[in-house]
């Protein structure tokens, strides 16, 4: 049984631990389950035997994350439609010190790199988010994961080019992104095609994930006119008792869409040299439950 004050040690380091979790597995139940099974092995160890808690906490969580990865990955789980995170509420105040290192977590969380991950080993994904979000020295991660020190610099290696490959470029700055988003929504909603086409970039893409289970594009949206013909013909068709609230999610602005009060849709942006280059539409009811407390 833990004591109040190993509680206390473990709620400390709780926001951490939910970030990697979370990172590795893409959702937030996932991430939330993964935390509480730490917690219970937290409680059951040998404090005496912990020099560092924080890093024993990491090491059981990533632990736990990676075991869920496999067991997902050897389930051969399909996804109707595209797929996206989980929205993640980020507030980086409790751990990051300042603006540089919260560029950086924001942009380790953001929904394109989290889709690139997807497609990484779970010891790859487990190896990039400690080094690259948290910055932890490759003799740490090795120990962490019980693999030589050369072993965990190759997977790092490996992740990092496979990421920065893939990954679109965007725009971190929360200012200019909030300005081309609430621009956007007054377009969209208005139903201003020449308005919307003016902020989007010629090759924009418009990815909406709902998961077979509310209405969105089975497919990814590309081009301007593609994008913004969709666009305006949703907003012709309307949302009954339809609100909406701006909230930072994933490390950058967003919309919460309300409908009834209840959670819709999210939507974010990727802005790059002043225009829209990736449109998210999340529409999956299972990964909007999170914020209907929010």
């Amino acid at each position: 049984m833990a004591t109040d004050t190993e509680t206390d040690v473990f709620e400390e380091h709780r926001p951490v631990l939910l970030g990697v979790a979370y990172r590795m597995l893409g959702r937030v139940a996932d991430a939330e389950d993964v935390v509480q099974e730490a917690w219970l092995r937290w409680s059951a160890a040998d404090r005496s035997e912990v020099r560092e808690p924080r890093a024993y906490l990491v090491r059981v969580t990533t632990r736990l994350a990676i075991d869920r990865l496999r067991q997902v990955k050897a389930r051969g789980e399909t996804y109707v439609g595209p797929w996206l995170p989980e929205p993640y509420v980020t507030d980086f105040g409790d751990t990051v010190p300042d603006t540089a290192e919260q560029a950086v977590l924001a942009d380790s969380v953001s929904l394109a790199v989290l889709v690139v991950m997807e497609s990484l080993s779970p010891l790859e994904r487990a190896v990039f988010v400690l080094r690259e979000a948290f910055g932890y020295p490759y003799a740490d991660i090795a120990a962490m994961l019980d693999r030589g020190e050369p072993a965990v610099r190759q997977l790092a290696g490996r992740a990092r080019r496979h990421v920065e490959e893939r990954r679109p470029r965007f725009d971190v700055d929360p200012v200019r992104r909030r300005d081309l988003t609430e621009r956007f929504l007054a377009a969209a909603g208005g139903g201003d095609l020449k308005e919307l086409l003016s902020l989007l970039a010629p090759d924009v893409r418009l990815v909406g994930d709902s998961g077979g289970k509310s209405k969105a594009p089975l497919r990814v949206l590309e081009s301007a006119d593609h994008v913004g013909r969709f666009l305006v013909g949703v907003a012709g068709k309307g949302v009954p008792d339809i609100s909406w609230r701006f909230l930072e999610v994933n490390g950058g602005p967003a919309v919460l869409i309300l409908s009834g009060g209840k959670p819709d849709s999210v939507f974010q942006l990727d802005v790059l040299d002043g225009r829209i280059q990736s449109v998210y539409v999340i529409r999956n009811p299972d990964k909007l439950h999170s914020l209907a407390a929010v």
